[in-house]
C-alpha cells in the first residue's frame, strides 16, 4: 500500500509500520466500512490518515498545536498554496539570516511562542534539529536550529506541499473531528463497534511529548482500555537490545501481543540506527478473513 505521508515531522512516526497496523485492522473482524475510528494520542497524524475505515474519526491530542494545524486545514486555514507562499518568503529570509540562519529561525519561534501559527509550527517542525519535536513547561518550542540555512529548497518545498494536499483531501473527505483534550476524554467517546487506535508516549523512553508521560498515566490507559466497549489496537515498545519494557508484563501481557523489529534514526548516519522490537497489543481475536478497505479510502491513498 502507498503510505500518505503527513506534512508534520516527529521523531518516532509510525510510517514504515502502518501497513502492519492495518493488516491487524483488517483482520479485526469489524465491518471497517461502517467502522469509527477514535486516536486520542494523534501525534502527526501518520496512522489516522492511514486508517482503513469509512466511518467518522474522532480523535485528541493534548498538544494544541497539532490540532490547530489539522482544524486550520479542515477549515481552510491552511492550504497548499498559502503554505508554498510562507515557506518561499520565510526561506529566501533565512538563507540570508546572520547566524547561518539561526537568527531568523530564533525569530520564527519567539514569533510562533507569541502567536501560535500553523504555518509557524510547519517550519519550526521541518527547520529544527533532528526532526524533533519538544515543548518546554511553559509550552513553548524547545528545539533548536537544524544548522542549515538552505533547508527549505524548492524540491523541499514542494515535497511538504504535496504532503498538505494529501492530508487536506483526506480530512475533506470522511467526518472528522480534532479535539485538544486528554487521552481519558477522547477515549471514552468510543462504543462497540468502533476502533480506537493508541500511539502513547513510550514510558521509559525519551519521548517529544506535550505533557510527559509517567506510569500513572500508563496505568490509567490500561484501565481505560480494560473498560472500553470498542476494539483497541496500542502501540508500544517491547523490548530492545538493552532491556525490556517492565510496562508489557505489568498491564499489557493480558492482552494479544504482536511484535516486530522496527529501527528507529536519531541522525542522519547508519551507526544512529537503533533497533526496538515494536508491539501492538488488542484486545480481539485476529480472523481469517480480511475485510475490504473502503473504497474512498484506497482512492485516498493511491494519490
Amino acid at each position: 500500500m502507498s503510505v500518505v505521508v503527513p506534512p508534520i515531522k516527529s521523531q518516532g512516526i509510525k510510517t514504515k509500520l502502518v501497513p502492519w497496523i492495518n493488516d491487524v485492522i483488517q483482520h479485526s473482524g469489524l465491518d471497517l466500512e461502517h467502522t469509527n475510528w477514535i486516536e486520542p494520542f494523534f501525534g502527526t497524524g501518520v496512522v489516522g490518515l492511514n486508517a482503513p475505515v469509512g466511518g467518522y474519526r474522532y480523535v485528541g491530542d493534548t498538544n494544541p498545536h497539532i490540532i490547530n494545524f489539522y482544524n486550520a486545514l479542515l477549515n481552510g486555514d491552511v492550504s497548499a498554496l498559502k503554505m508554498r507562499e510562507y515557506l518561499y518568503k520565510e526561506s529566501e529570509l533565512l538563507k540570508s539570516s546572520e547566524e547561518n540562519g539561526y537568527a531568523h529561525y530564533r525569530e520564527v519561534k519567539n514569533r510562533f511562542n507569541k502567536e501560535h501559527s500553523s504555518f509557524d509550527f510547519i517550519f519550526l517542525s521541518r527547520a529544527g534539529f533532528n526532526g524533533m519535536m519538544r515543548f518546554n513547561r511553559k509550552g513553548e518550542w524547545n528545539i533548536p536550529f537544524c544548522k542549515k540555512p538552505n533547508r527549505f529548497a524548492s524540491a523541499y518545498i514542494t515535497k511538504i506541499c504535496n504532503q498538505i494536499t494529501s492530508a487536506q483531501r483526506i480530512v475533506l473527505t470522511n467526518h472528522w473531528e480534532f479535539h485538544n483534550q486528554n487521552f481519558i476524554d477522547t477515549i471514552n467517546r468510543a462504543k462497540s463497534g468502533d476502533l480506537i487506535y493508541c500511539d502513547p508516549p513510550y514510558f521509559g523512553r525519551y519521548v517529544d511529548y506535550y505533557n510527559g508521560w509517567t506510569e500513572d498515566d500508563e496505568r490509567a490507559l490500561y484501565e481505560a482500555l480494560s473498560n472500553t466497549p470498542a476494539h483497541f489496537v496500542l502501540s508500544t515498545w517491547h523490548h530492545n537490545e538493552f532491556r525490556e519494557n517492565d510496562m508489557m508484563s505489568r498491564y499489557w501481557n493480558k492482552f494479544n501481543v504482536e511484535t516486530r523489529e522496527h529501527f528507529y534514526h536519531s541522525g542522519g548516519h547508519i551507526e544512529n540506527r537503533h533497533p526496538m522490537v515494536e508491539a501492538l497489543v488488542f484486545n480481539f481475536d485476529l480472523h481469517n478473513t480480511i475485510r475490504a478497505v473502503p473504497q474512498q479510502l484506497e482512492l485516498d491513498l493511491e494519490v
